[in-house]
C-alpha cells in the first residue's frame, strides 16, 4: 500500500443560499491516488484551481466551514484527527506555498529551533547547522529575520524547517512560486533528493515542465477532478504514450513544444 493513499478525497465549502438554507460549494471532486516511499508524486493543475486545498485537507488547516469527504490514509492508518496531531511535524511535513509562513518578527535559528520543539527534538546549535547545510544555507541564514533572505534562500528555509522531524511524507504545496530557472531547480532537487532518501514526496504545481526532470508519475487535475495518473517519462515526443488526452494536450503546449495543444485548459 501507498505510504499516502487518497480514496475518493472530495474538498467542498458551506455557504449560505439565502438567510437559512445552506448548501455546499464542491471544490475538489473524488480524488484517488497514492504516493510511496522513494516516489515523488507531481500533482499538476490550473493556478487557482484547489490543488493547495488537497495539501490543507492532508494536514487539517481548512477553514471551519470546510467539508472534507472521502479517507486519506497515512502508513495504512486512517488519518483522523488524533493521529494526525501525532504525525504533523514526525512523519509528515507541508512546505507551504506562501513565505508568510515565516514569522517576519523572528530570526530563522530561532524558527527551526521551535520547530524541532514541535517534532519533539531539542536542537543544539550543530544540529541546526547541519540541517541549514543540506538546503545550501549557512549561519548567516539562521541570523537572520525572513525579510533579509532572497526569494530562493526563504524557500528552502521553509524546506529546512519542514525537515526538522525528518519525516516520512513531505507535501510540497507550489515551492518554486516566485522563483527564477535556478532556484526553482534547486529548491525539486532538494525534493527529489528527499524521495531518493525513501521519502514520500507530493509536489503540489502547475508547472509541468518543471516538475517533469524531478517526478516519477504526474497527477493531472481538471475542473477539480483527477484527470489521469502518468509516468512521467511518458511525456515525451508527440505524448503517444500517455493514456489521457487531456494530458497530452498539456504536453504538446509546452513551449518546447511549439505550444501545440488544442483544448488544454484546465
Amino acid at each position: 500500500m501507498s505510504f499516502l493513499r487518497l480514496d475518493q478525497v472530495s474538498v467542498g465549502f458551506t455557504r449560505y443560499d439565502g438567510l437559512i438554507r445552506q448548501r455546499e460549494l464542491r471544490i475538489l471532486e473524488g480524488l484517488s491516488f497514492g504516493v510511496d516511499r522513494g516516489e515523488l508524486v507531481a500533482l499538476i493543475g490550473a493556478s487557482g484551481g484547489g490543488k493547495s486545498l488537497l495539501a490543507h485537507a492532508i494536514f487539517g488547516i481548512l477553514p471551519s466551514n470546510a467539508v472534507v469527504g472521502g479517507r486519506i490514509h497515512v502508513d495504512g492508518a486512517t488519518l483522523d484527527a488524533p493521529l494526525r496531531q501525532r504525525y504533523c511535524g514526525r512523519r509528515m511535513a507541508l512546505v507551504p506555498q506562501s513565505l508568510s509562513h515565516l514569522d517576519p518578527m523572528t530570526r530563522c535559528r530561532k524558527q527551526i529551533a521551535w520547530a524541532g520543539q514541535r517534532a519533539g527534538y531539542r536542537l543544539d546549535a550543530e544540529s541546526i547547522e547541519s540541517l541549514l547545510a543540506r538546503y545550501g544555507l549557512d549561519e548567516q541564514a539562521a541570523k537572520a529575520f525572513p525579510h533579509q533572505l532572497s526569494g530562493g534562500m526563504a524557500r528552502r528555509m521553509l524546506m529546512a524547517i519542514a525537515a526538522v522531524g525528518d519525516p516520512d511524507l513531505i507535501v510540497a504545496d507550489e515551492p518554486t512560486s516566485g522563483l527564477d530557472g535556478e532556484n526553482s531547480a534547486n529548491v525539486l532537487s532538494h525534493l527529489r533528493e528527499q524521495a531518493d532518501c525513501g521519502k514520500a514526496v507530493l509536489l503540489i504545481t502547475h508547472s509541468l515542465s518543471e516538475a517533469l526532470a524531478f517526478a516519477d508519475r504526474v497527477a493531472v487535475m481538471k475542473g477539480g477532478r483527477l484527470e489521469s495518473i502518468e509516468a512521467a517519462s511518458d511525456f515525451a515526443g508527440g505524448g503517444e504514450a500517455l493514456r489521457s488526452p487531456f494530458a497530452r494536450a498539456l504536453w504538446t503546449a509546452l513551449p518546447q513544444n511549439a505550444f501545440s495543444a488544442g483544448g488544454a485548459t484546465c
